[in-house]
């Protein structure tokens, strides 16, 4: 390990010498076993749950015995998504890559509608076309469980410790963030992270410009201009477009009592069934648009974050249920499409189908300027 990755150590990925004694650690973490025992066998998992975990532990061993690199990793993830894929959507599609170096490091900025997908998508289409695999930007919101961390950071993924609120503690754990993302791009490294904390989860992708001034935490250190410092980190803006969102519905309804109550009170396993439920649920078709590198110009973060939203609003793939949504004629919507998606709504409460419809409107109607 190079002695300068040392100060990146709490929240870094795994490099390849922590490889093994992660998957040792995961093997051996109840929590971790139980899950799988309660998402592969829930009718045997309580009464035989002691006879099937020395199973599930065997054959996790064996699964595992030749991943002993991060590259291992990614070609496991990678077979792992083929399978998902070909099981949970009906194609995916990408456009832009033509416009990139595979040589070259990128600060990918993406829209976010789903936790674990969109990440994954990105990886999926610079894997199949010659690129190296991000590393993943991740709250540590959705690290609350030890196996959940040993996962992510086997994955490339690093993280954002949102939960630090003391001002000091916010600025150094800021401070650090900024110079990974840095360092990683110099030591030829791309980034995946979200355009703001959070999915977009009423439909409206919007980039926050403190994300924007978080990366320029590192510039100020070195004395470099916003503009300047920004078109130095090669950032991509990125548009994920889902045709079905298999965790609308619990968004909408999310939306709706914040909305008709004040408040929402997450459920304490609410963030990892929706990761479960964006993986395995249907969403037809997928397409992942790639946009222009940064130029210079762009001297605040405020004008910066407007660019980034241009591309991304832009580039957005509109499938037929978005023009069905805004209540728009297209030649790509038919009366089936039509059907399908007052079928999604049927029988739901007024307030949760307006939320949905609105959901899947919205990035039509920004589009096309309505």
């Amino acid at each position: 390990m190079q002695a300068d990755n040392d100060i990146y150590k709490e929240i870094r990925p795994y490099n390849d010498d922590e490889v093994n004694g992660a998957i040792k650690r995961l093997v051996n973490d109840k929590e971790f076993i139980n899950a799988i025992l309660n998402y592969r066998f829930p009718q045997l998992s309580g009464a035989f749950g002691w006879l099937l975990t020395p199973l599930i532990k065997h054959f996790l061993i064996r699964k595992w015995s030749n991943v002993n690199s991060v590259a291992d990793v990614q070609r496991q993830v990678a077979k792992y998504m083929h399978g998902t894929i070909n099981h949970s959507c009906d194609g995916v599609t990408y456009s832009g890559l033509e416009k990139l170096d595979p040589a070259k490091s990128y600060l990918f900025v993406s829209n976010h509608r789903d936790i674990a997908m969109d990440p994954a998508m990105v990886n999926w289409c610079l894997f199949n076309n010659g690129f190296e695999t991000v590393r993943i930007a991740i709250g540590d919101n959705l690290l609350k469980k030890p196996c959940a961390t040993e996962l992510m950071r086997l994955n490339k993924s690093f993280i954002v410790k949102r939960s630090v609120k003391a001002p000091r503690e916010m600025l150094k754990a800021l401070s650090l963030l900024s110079s990974y993302i840095r360092h990683s791009l110099e030591t030829g490294n791309s980034i995946w992270i979200a355009q703001k904390e959070g999915r977009a989860k009423d439909g409206n992708d919007k980039t926050d410009p403190a994300i924007l001034k978080m990366f320029h935490v590192e510039g100020r250190k070195r004395k470099v201009e916003f503009g300047d410092y920004m078109a130095e980190l090669n950032i991509v803006p990125v548009a994920i477009s889902y045709e079905n969102d298999p965790c609308d519905l619990a968004k909408a309804k999310e939306l709706y009592q914040k909305q008709s109550q004040g408040s929402y009170e997450k459920g304490e396993f609410e963030d990892i069934e929706s990761i479960i439920q964006g993986i395995v649920g249907h969403k037809r078709r997928i397409h992942v648009s790639f946009g222009d590198v940064i130029q210079p110009g762009f001297a605040t973060p405020d004008a910066l974050a407007e660019e980034i939203d241009r591309q991304i609003t832009t580039n957005y793939k509109l499938f037929p249920v978005n023009y069905v949504a805004a209540d728009l004629e297209d030649e790509s919507v038919t009366e089936d499409e039509k059907q399908r998606f007052a079928d999604k709504l049927a029988g739901l409460p007024l307030g949760v189908a307006d939320i949905l419809k609105q959901m899947y409107a919205l990035p039509a109607r920004k589009k096309l300027n309505l």
